[in-house]
């Protein structure tokens, strides 16, 4: 028997604001609210993982251990990467060299995520 990523938790400030924009870029739905903590996923059960916003006052001091890769569903890259800055993404500097095929950006409360090339199924 092996494990399952259910959840993946992300400490923020605001996380009613975080998950409004989380699940613009996911196309996700709130499932939750218990403590102060927003969960969200998919509408369909049974689909994960889920993402919990989970509410800290702990200032983010550099780059993230863990970050989020996402791929577009239904367009290429450089139109995701439109959508995505119009809903608050902005830019993000981590090292890059210019070369990589994905592109780095914080979501509203500066954490790292990367918007890669490829297009997947929904």
């Amino acid at each position: 028997m092996a494990c399952r990523i259910t959840e993946l938790v992300l400490d923020c400030r605001d996380p009613e604001r975080l998950a409004a924009f989380w699940c613009d870029v996911l196309g996700y739905v709130v499932l939750d609210r218990e403590e102060g903590s927003v969960e969200i996923g998919p509408e369909q059960p049974g689909h994960l993982p889920t993402l919990v916003l989970s509410p800290s006052d702990d200032p983010k001091t550099g780059k993230l251990p863990l970050h989020i890769d996402v791929n577009a569903t239904d367009r290429d890259q450089e139109a995701e990467l439109a959508r995505l800055l119009s809903i608050g993404a902005r830019h993000a500097d981590v090292g890059q060299t210019g070369e990589e095929t994905w592109i780095v950006l914080q979501d509203p409360e500066g954490n790292e995520f990367c918007l890669l090339r490829r297009t997947v199924k929904a």
